[in-house]
């Protein structure tokens, strides 16, 4: 196999991008102590703080061994030239490139997958159950895991077969195709969420009638957001964290709740994170984010359709046919743009953290701010969440702010009104 330039290039940004991600997971250990912080005092007592730090030792100890497997596998991938070989064994059984390319997608995800399960089992069963949190039974783990592969591979499918077929007729213009029916994939995909892709995973009914649904429904009437209905979600048959989201858009847009957060917490609390969720759509936070993620993807169909016909990003990856390769060329492309997807996740993190203090503000406004306080510090301390993470590791990683910022946030926003 003949190391180009490009190879060189993708060792080092694998390397470098193994080497970040320890460094950041060191300084947040470095921020860790047996002694419990005085700005935790009132959500973490001694003996939860001490077991939140050991959950977080676990965490850690098993991010860097699963980041070293996955970082060796794909080093020694690269240097025996293993996608190389797995192209020209299924360019010569398959005439059809789009049939060569999504065979060999489909490979290369399943193995992946396969790799990541061993982590992701002692995760669920070792450290999530050590801790309290799952209930997810081993049946349910594998079904889960089966449906996350096949959903995987059919997205994958569609994604690489598009750009496949339309590289074939027109290979200086394929990337504006690709990208608009790509657009309206996803797009559509996010429009039917709830109908489409949840159902596989959890259960959704209708909140009962009770003391909660009214008090929602007031809060729809009182921010003019209509609410057709509330939905539960039954998380709690794999984990007892809590969570609620917003979903879709238009008439398809959808406010779920899981069934663990009633049990953490009360009407108004809830009522507060409902109000943060419809904040989020009040600032058209949903609709800008599509749009910054649509931005995003024909920005990197474009600058790939520039560098696509070069031999180099085949041969980077093994190929020794000497002749530009579609799918060799696309995973040598987006190796080579991880460290701009660094950057442009850096970004949409910093918009992110903004948002979430926009909704958070929403909710102030309305009167919720002590309880969206309280409950923000139920959810973060009952799933043992780190509180003190590192300023860089914020910065670089995270989409929320920390809870002692938003709760400083809050009561600023609060004070204000």
């Amino acid at each position: 196999m003949h190391f180009n330039t490009l190879f060189w290039i993708i060792v080092i940004i694998v390397v470098l991008q193994f080497i970040w991600s320890q460094v950041l997971s060191a300084l947040n250990r470095s921020r860790m102590s047996d002694t419990l912080p005085e700005e935790l005092v009132g959500i973490y007592d001694e003996a939860e703080y001490a077991r939140q730090q050991q959950y977080q030792r676990a965490n850690s100890k098993l991010n860097l061994v699963e980041q070293a497997v996955m970082t060796l596998v794909m080093l020694a991938v690269l240097f025996t030239g293993t996608l190389g070989t797995l192209e020209n064994a299924l360019a010569a059984r398959f005439d059809n490139e789009i049939v060569v390319a999504i065979a060999f997608i489909a490979i290369v995800v399943s193995l992946m997958m396969l790799i990541s399960l061993p982590f992701s089992y002692y995760d669920t069963f070792v450290i999530e159950e050590r801790f309290g949190f799952n209930k997810a039974t081993r049946p349910l783990f594998m079904r889960d895991t089966l449906v996350n592969l096949l959903l995987t591979l059919v997205l994958a499918s569609v994604a690489l077969g598009v750009i496949v077929f339309f590289y074939q007729l027109t290979p200086e213009w394929f990337w504006l195709w690709a990208w608009a029916i790509l657009t309206f994939f996803s797009v559509g995909v996010n429009y039917f969420y709830s109908q489409l892709i949840v159902p596989l995973f959890n259960k959704q009914t209708p909140l009962e009638d009770g003391e909660l649904r009214d008090s929602l429904m007031d809060l729809g009437e009182r921010t003019d957001f209509l609410i057709e209905d509330v939905y539960l979600i039954d998380g709690s048959k794999r984990s007892t964290k809590a969570n609620a989201y917003f979903t879709g858009f238009g008439k398809k847009k959808r406010i779920c709740l899981y069934d663990t957060l009633l049990e953490q917490m009360d009407t108004q609390e809830i009522t507060a994170v409902l109000a943060h969720e419809i904040g989020h759509y009040k600032n058209h936070h949903i609709i800008t984010g599509m749009l910054r993620g649509v931005a995003i993807n024909g920005f990197q169909l474009w600058l790939m359709s520039l560098f696509l016909k070069s031999p180099a990003l085949a041969e980077a990856l093994g190929s020794k046919t000497g002749d530009p390769s579609v799918i060799l060329g696309i995973i040598a492309f987006g190796m080579l743009f991880g460290p701009i997807s660094e950057l442009l996740g850096l970004v949409g993190n910093i918009i992110s953290r903004r948002n979430e203090y926009q909704a958070d503000g929403f909710a102030a406004h309305y009167g919720f701010a002590n309880p969206l306080i309280e409950g923000l510090k139920k959810i973060s301390s009952q799933a043992l969440s780190n509180l003190t993470p590192h300023p860089l590791v914020v910065f670089w990683n995270y989409s929320h702010p920390t809870l002692l910022q938003r709760m400083h946030a809050l009561i600023d926003e609060g004070t204000q009104l």
